[in-house]
């Protein structure tokens, strides 16, 4: 049986690592096998490479190879835990996949959507979610959570200014519209039950599916 692959992406704040692990309690709780992991990371190497593209030192990182970078841990990633998690019939949940790289290196970096989707085409071969949810929320009310929680991991993403998350929420609203059959969107500007009810709802169809 193959697994079912989802992707949680938003902007910076938007809450989705929170409602990704309630998720996973659901999905375990419910009997299914659950792999839960992150990118950049989820492997050793990966880790390795988040560690070199997230440190704030690195301000001169170029935009280029910011994008190849990622690509390079999605690769590693991929091969050594997700696919073999999806070929042996697990619900794989991962927090941020092929789409952040989108609207993060290609349109907010301008390198072009395009052209980062196909640095991550020799990277993935085409393999891609089954269902992406999409925490929707304003920019500026995800960095006032960010500015708030003290215990979140702060890193170079964290030192851009607000138009540069205008322009990752903008590219996100582009992606759910050329890809709306694979991204579903969620209210996160409210309540974290409710937030996490939304969620719940919408995979339900594709968890039938599996079955």
């Amino acid at each position: 049986m193959s697994g079912l692959f989802i992707t949680f992406e938003g902007g910076d704040g938007a809450g989705k690592t929170t409602i990704l692990n309630q998720i996973s309690d659901w999905l375990e709780e419910s009997g299914y096998e659950v792999l839960k992991t992150r990118e950049p990371g989820g492997i050793h190497i990966a880790e390795s490479i988040r560690e070199i593209i997230l440190n704030k030192e690195h301000t001169t990182m170029d935009a280029r190879t910011e994008a190849l970078l990622y690509a390079a841990a999605r690769r590693q990633h991929l091969v050594e835990k997700v696919l073999p998690a999806l070929n042996k019939g697990q619900v794989v949940l991962c927090d941020r996949f092929v789409d952040s790289s989108l609207a993060y290196q290609g349109y907010a970096r301008g390198l072009g959507i395009d052209e980062v989707y196909q640095i991550n085409q020799f990277a993935i071969e085409g393999c891609m979610p089954d269902i992406t949810l999409f925490f929707d929320i304003p920019p500026e009310e995800g960095l006032k959570r960010i500015a708030a929680n003290d215990k979140r991991e702060k890193n170079r993403l964290d030192l851009e200014k607000v138009d540069f998350h205008e322009r990752v929420y903008e590219a996100y609203q582009m992606l759910i519209r050329k890809y709306s059959e694979r991204i579903h969107p969620i209210n996160a500007n409210q309540e974290a039950s409710k937030v996490y009810e939304e969620a719940k709802e919408v995979l339900h169809p594709f968890l039938l599916k599996k079955e």
